[in-house]
């Protein structure tokens, strides 16, 4: 019998050391090659992903520069190749393109061409139109992008298409009347809120079948393409929108929206007129600064709606009284101030005159919101609309919160909702509709030499912490106007004025009526 020694035994398991630490070395090289894998997928995933994002952004940059250029009020709109908004705009078979070649490396851009890919090709179009007369576009026009600013690229998306909408060419059955394969192609689509196509359909839509009060629906198509070969092709369908504010002349209109040169809305309203005698509220309307016309009939200077207000001492106070003959309008009352009925109805709760302004909101040219406890200052007014362009534009300005106009003394032309309190400087001037309704406070406190023509309606729906007042119990309120007044300062009624910055034939914006990623 053997017996093992020690020194023996020690020999056979020799290596295992080494065996194991070979093992492990190969395991942590296993596990390294493993996550420079993942983490070389992950950041060609991230990659990818960032490219898709700015491809579609830079396609997004060129629908809205393009929904922003179909508007009248743009300083680069496109009405020089674009009838005026209402009934048929783009006959089908025209199309407009806006090109954004790169400035650095002077690239061609021509999406007509179908041959040569290196001028990005429109294939979607033919693809839309494919088996009508419009396959190939009767009328073709070119504009430049006004993205690129001092030489420098701008979004970079290639081209924009507009032009007419058919069912075809978005993949809709309006009119419930077609199959997928037989959709209409030979008729431009409407967008109407008397459709004929659905009767005891819900409000607007889009139609075949329309009113004579349609407006065309049109697509907007934009392709982006990234210098590493990312494309992306986004399409909107917008139409001409106007919010319903049903805004209505003075005298002698059922329902006026401004039964006066300034309307007081609500209880215990308050006004607090200047000693001054050189302060004016005149509602005789004015063409004044407006287009040439003829003056309509005249309102009241002071309205107030709470027949309960009818002592009005808060309104008729001394300083009015002493200088009645600078508070003038319809009717043989000096100084005249009255109480003005028929109101449309939404004027006459909170929750109507919030919605009113929720409606004036959507179609804004610009929307500001003020933090609780700050103002906004007069910068939230573009340029494009005060007297300082040399033809300037009607803008609509909602100031969700406190405004301030202290040292701004240009005029401003639109119209401009502010929902908190409103710091009027006496030297500004402005042309169109002042809506102060939420706080309700309109308040001036200098002498300047700025006018107002059109309208000025206060209305107070909300209490000091913000929260809508319950219906029917609208608010006291105010509009104070103290300090010396050069002769000429004051409000001067103008349905010139209004109709100019609210009127029907001024959409206030092209609505997005549908939006999709196209395929490539």
């Amino acid at each position: 019998m053997k017996i093992l020694c020690g020194p023996h035994r020690r020999r056979s398991e020799a290596g295992v050391a080494l065996l194991i630490a070979i093992f492990v070395l190969l395991l942590i090289g296993v596990t390294a090659i493993a996550l420079i894998l993942s983490s070389g997928a992950e950041s060609a995933l991230a990659g990818n992903y960032r490219s898709s994002a700015s491809a579609y952004y830079a396609a997004r940059a060129g629908l809205e520069e393009a929904r922003g250029r179909l508007l009248p009020n743009n300083a680069d709109n496109l009405s020089a190749i674009l009838p005026p908004p209402g009934g048929l705009q783009l006959p089908l078979g025209n199309v407009i393109y806006i090109r954004n070649p790169n400035p650095l490396t002077g690239e061609t851009i021509n999406p007509t061409d179908l041959s040569n890919p290196a001028t990005y090709p429109d294939t979607e179009y033919a693809t839309e139109f494919a088996g009508t007369p419009y396959a190939t576009p009767t009328s073709v026009q070119f504009i430049n992008s006004v993205s690129p600013a001092g030489g420098l690229p701008g979004p970079l998306y290639k081209w924009v298409r507009i032009n007419g909408a058919t069912e075809k060419s978005i993949g809709v059955d309006v009119d419930s009347n077609h199959s997928p394969t037989t959709l209409d192609s030979s008729n431009p689509l409407f967008y109407d809120s008397g459709c004929l196509d659905t009767p005891g359909h819900l409000g607007p839509t889009l139609c075949l079948n329309h009113s004579s009060n349609a407006v065309q629906a049109l697509e907007i198509t934009a392709l982006a393409s990234l210098p590493n070969g990312t494309q992306k092709l986004l399409q909107y369908v917008v139409t001409p929108f106007s919010p319903p504010l049903n805004f209505s002349g003075g005298a002698g209109s059922q329902s006026p929206s401004f039964p006066a040169a300034l309307t007081l809305v609500g209880n215990n309203v308050n006004f607090d007129g200047p000693s001054s005698d050189d302060f004016n509220i005149n509602g005789t309307d004015h063409v004044g600064p407006c287009a040439p016309g003829s003056a309509g009939n005249p309102v009241a200077a002071i309205g107030y709606t709470n027949g309960g207000d009818s002592s009005h001492s808060n309104i008729v106070s001394g300083n009015v009284t002493a200088n009645r003959s600078h508070y003038s309008g319809a009717g043989t009352l000096s100084p005249n101030v009255s109480n003005v009925t028929g109101l449309p109805p939404n004027y006459q709760t909170p929750s109507g005159l919030d919605a009113l302004v929720q409606s004036i909101t959507q179609g804004a040219d610009v929307v500001v919101n003020v933090p609780p406890g700050q103002s906004a200052n007069p910068s939230v007014f573009p340029p494009a609309m005060t007297a300082s362009n040399p033809n300037p534009v009607p803008m609509t300005i909602v100031v969700n919160g406190n405004l301030d106009l202290t040292g701004w003394h240009n005029t401003g032309y639109g119209l401009l909702v502010v929902t908190g309190t409103f710091y009027y400087d006496p030297d500004a001037s402005w042309n169109g509709i002042i809506m102060v309704v939420g706080q309700g406070q309109f308040i001036s406190t200098r002498g300047g030499t700025g006018q107002i023509y059109g309208a000025v309606l206060v209305a107070r729906t909300r209490d000091s912490s913000g929260h809508l007042l319950p219906d029917p119990n609208l608010g006291a309120a105010s509009f104070t106007q103290n300090g010396p007044d050069p002769a000429g300062r004051g409000i001067y009624y103008s349905t010139c004025w209004i109709n100019a910055v609210a009127g029907a034939q001024r959409p206030m914006t092209y609505k997005v009526l549908s939006y999709r990623q196209l395929s490539q």
